[in-house]
């Protein structure tokens, strides 16, 4: 048993729209396959023992213990090895449970695709390896030893995830469809799309002051202006060396406080310093964080944390450092151990309370104290382990937000518009926050950029608070989701030409458009990537970019099949056709297969949107019924039948008709521009070009600020050429010949090509072809056979990248579909690309159309403009020479 891939998916995929995030796990059970587990003596037994919690695995069964019964009855090792990754996952914190095992029609014998849900990416890797190698030792009767694997998920999901404020917020902007970019592996995450994102690192957001930020960073600046402002702080003083140390000791006296003047979570503090050995101890700790040192006096009272987002008190929590209450009979050590067995308490941040680990600082309160993790305390004393109170550290926290006096919330407010923090945490050291702090003794300790949530949306006791609510808010204000219009486009063939037409649309109506194309990555008109760029890393591209308000996607079927989308809903989704082409690649062996793959991008189209579809192909009208949006249709028939129903009942749709390109709602139309006027369809001879602009003109249409007058402006200024649509009828005009280049990689789209080119009037047709070989067999000889008849000649040559096979192999294969069709066709072999080009220019028939189907565009316009600029120099050169 072998794994033979592993994918990540990371969006809308093919086997789930709505569970975006997959893993994808290709595995070859070899012998295993004949091995069913009731085949295995003692399988489920051992199963059982070592993972008794997959009783719960319901399965197909519905009830608990149902995939027992499945192993017991006798399933094969995929299966198994699904639920052990999802319930490894659930043990190590990350409760999932959606899975599927599958042997797609076309894979041999024991190929099986295991696909589960994950929480954390590298933990969901993590959790795909170790499944088999858990399986296969339960198979051989060896020991397994489960703790390590759950161990290291632990470790990898705390290393990789959100922090828990981050998290709060992410989800609060999901739960209102806002969508959000993880922008690095940390807590930098970007809210919404384009124009209308916001950013967030933790808990400081975009529209947070930097100077704000910087002034809550410099904690002497801040007790400055507090104290200026008439708000109660500690008396203090900044100091550099011993000797300033021993001033303001002798100014303040016993107890103090001695921290960096720039720490943060409580880095380098000390407090209740009561002598001169441990005010040089501290010193010295403060100084490892900050050159400059806050000494000030020390606050007696209760530690509290106050919450205001957009100026406005949201809440606050009393937190109490990680301790142990003494029983007079067990050490200190033993203590802590049966404080963690808490349920409540967990590694890191995966419960309400994080677990106390005895680390220096813990070691150090207890040196200060006179104590060793082997003293026993008195019954009911409390041992201080930690020197401050973050949950991170085994701190608790109790939430007193209805206890808080209506002076305490108007001076809380009122600091965070000093400082000019809109989210703002202030740490407060009293005795109650019953009474106002000015009258009780207490002090303002600090104001804290980037406060931490988790003390108030999971308090060890009182009411959890919603504290993302006001932050989301803020950021989106009702009724905002942050989205730019998202228009996706797949299918086989016209996806590149029909984005790049329905961008400009976009662009001719005054949207900043960004949009991906197999050639590249535009940023309003700019190019920013080159080449294939149909995924969903390109996609994020132009989501993330804040000059862009409309995207245009095209989204093909490598990106969904090896990642699935960037985007979890879109505006408008058009799907152009489904054909025969990439069969046997991603474990898609099926054109019916291949259009489950095309209909993952409609389905994400909102219950408000549209799915724009062809009425002329039936895998792509299909998509219909298993769609909960919209629908509008495209064809080439006004009178198709299902034009005609979808008429009937009042659909949207967009036709050829009379040489018009015609919007059509019921039974009204509105003629766009007839074809003859639109650059791209070559004076209507590019049929499939007329085809490529009804989707376009349709799901342009649908938006209310794109007018039939943008629509018409932009079909009519689309001009084709080598610049604006690279790889697609670039025409090259030499002195006596000519040269169309074209991507036409699939017997669809060459058939379409071919088409195309035998209404034009030229005397002779050479075709300069290739096959990729990838590809099936059939599919590279199909190439061949349409070939052989539309061109009177034939050039071989081959791609760049083989993709898997020789030269001599996909030659043969060509020659091979040729000569079934017309065996005394001529046929030329020049695998070299620009080989071939040259070739042709040197021998160059007078009155040809020369056709090269391109595999790298770039590579072939270049080589053209260089053959077409030598020509230009020749006759210069000529015309020079005869004036003289």
């Amino acid at each position: 048993m072998q794994i033979l891939e592993i994918k990540v998916l990371k969006g809308p995929n093919y086997w789930s729209v709505r569970r975006a995030k997959l893993i994808q796990m290709k595995i070859d059970l070899e012998e295993k396959e004949n091995m069913p587990t009731n085949k295995i003596p003692g399988f489920r037994e051992r199963l059982e023992k070592l993972i008794p919690t997959l009783y719960e695995h319901r399965c197909s069964e519905g009830v608990p213990g149902g995939f027992f019964h499945r192993v017991d009855e006798g399933t094969w090792m995929g299966h198994v090895v699904e639920h052990i990754a999802l319930e490894i996952q659930t043990l190590a914190g990350m409760d999932t449970g959606f899975g599927r095992t599958r042997t797609p029609e076309g894979e041999k014998p024991g190929i099986y695709y295991v696909v589960f849900s994950y929480i954390e990416e590298d933990a969901g890797v993590y959790a795909a390896k170790a499944s088999v190698r858990i399986a296969q030792a339960l198979i051989e009767g060896r020991d397994y030893d489960l703790t390590e694997d759950i161990h290291n998920m632990r470790v990898i999901r705390e290393d990789t995830r959100m922090g828990p404020s981050t998290a709060c917020i992410v989800e609060e902007a999901a739960k209102r469809g806002i969508p959000y970019i993880r922008l690095n592996k940390q807590s930098l995450v970007q809210l919404g799309y384009g124009v209308n994102q916001k950013r967030i690192r933790a808990t400081i957001a975009s529209t947070t002051s930097n100077i704000a930020v910087d002034i809550a960073c410099d904690k002497e600046e801040t007790k400055m202006l507090l104290e200026a402002a008439e708000i109660p702080v500690p008396k203090g003083t900044v100091v550099r060396t011993e000797e300033g140390l021993k001033d303001a000791v002798d100014k303040y006296g016993y107890p103090l406080v001695i921290k960096p003047i720039d720490g943060n979570h409580g880095k380098g503090n000390t407090t209740n310093i009561v002598s001169w050995e441990q005010a040089l101890k501290a010193f010295a700790a403060a100084q490892h964080y900050s050159r400059s040192v806050i000494v000030e006096k020390f606050i007696t009272g209760y530690d509290f944390r106050c919450l205001v987002i957009n100026y406005k008190f949201i809440c606050a929590a009393l937190r109490t450092p990680a301790s142990v209450v003494g029983d007079g009979i067990h050490d200190i050590k033993w203590l802590i151990d049966e404080t963690n067995k808490d349920p409540r308490r967990g590694y890191g941040h995966e419960k309400v309370l994080t677990q106390i680990t005895l680390d220096q600082f813990t070691q150090k309160m207890l040196d200060d104290a006179g104590l060793t993790v082997e003293t026993i305390p008195e019954k009911g004393k409390r041992i201080l382990l930690k020197p401050t109170a973050n949950l991170s550290t085994g701190g608790t926290s109790g939430d007193v937000t209805d206890e808080v006096h209506p002076a305490n919330i108007f001076m809380f407010e009122r600091i965070a518009r000093i400082v000019g923090l809109d989210i703002c945490g202030i740490d407060i050291m009293a005795s109650d926050l019953k009474t106002p702090v000015s009258e009780n003794g207490g002090a303002i300790l600090e104001v804290n950029a980037a406060p931490g949530f988790r003390m108030h949306i999971e308090p060890a006791d009182g009411l959890p608070r919603n504290v993302a609510e006001p932050v989301v808010d803020m950021l989106f204000p009702r009724g905002s989701a942050g989205r730019i219009p998202i228009i996706a486009i797949t299918g086989t063939n016209g996806k590149t030409t029909t984005t790049r037409l329905t961008a400009h649309i976009a662009k001719s109506a005054g949207k900043k458009v960004g949009y991906t194309t197999s050639d590249g990555v535009y940023i309003q008109n700019q190019l920013m990537m080159r080449g294939d760029c149909t995924g969903p890393i390109s996609a994020q591209f132009v989501l993330k970019d804040p000059t862009v308000d409309f995207a245009v996607l095209e989204s093909a079927r490598g990106g969904i099949l090896k990642s699935g989308l960037a985007f979890q809903n879109c505006e408008v989704a058009v799907v152009t056709n489904v054909a025969a082409d990439h069969m046997g690649l991603g474990g898609i062996h099926t054109v019916e297969q291949m259009a489950k793959v095309k209909a993952v991008v409609p389905e994400t189209v909102f219950k408000h949107g549209y799915a724009v579809l062809n009425a002329d192909d039936d895998l792509v009208y299909k998509m219909k019924k298993d769609l909960d949006c919209n629908i509008a249709l495209f064809s080439m028939d006004e009178h198709n039948p299902r034009i005609k129903e979808h008429a009937a009942e009042n659909g949207l749709s967009c036709v050829f008709e009379n040489g018009y390109v015609t919007l059509m709602k019921g039974s009204w139309k509105i003629r766009v521009l007839h074809v003859k006027n639109i650059p791209l369809t070559f004076e209507g001879k590019a049929i499939h070009n007329i085809q490529n602009c009804l989707p376009a003109v349709l799901s342009t249409y649908l938006f209310r600020d794109i007018t039939i007058e943008d629509i018409r402006t932009g079909l009519q200024t689309f001009v084709p050429s080598a610049g604006l649509t690279p790889g697609r009828l670039n025409f090259f005009h030499f002195k006596n010949f000519t040269v169309v280049a074209d991507y036409a990689h699939n017997p669809h789209g060459l058939k379409l090509l071919c088409d195309f080119i035998s209404k034009l009037d030229y005397s002779i047709r050479v075709g300069i072809i290739s096959g990729t070989g990838d590809r099936r067999d059939e599919d590279i000889r199909e190439l061949g056979e349409i070939s052989a008849k539309y061109f009177d000649e034939i050039i071989i040559r081959c791609d760049r990248n083989l993709r898997g096979r020789t030269a001599e192999e996909i030659i043969a294969l060509l020659e091979e579909g040729i000569r079934k069709v017309n065996p005394n066709l001529p046929i030329m072999i020049i695998p070299d690309e620009n080989k071939a080009l040259e070739y042709i220019f040197e021998n160059q028939k007078h009155g040809a159309l020369y056709t090269i189907m391109c595999d790298v565009v770039a590579g072939a316009l270049d080589k053209l403009r260089e053959l077409k600029e030598r020509e230009e120099k020749e006759t210069r050169t000529v015309t020079l020479t005869n004036n003289l």
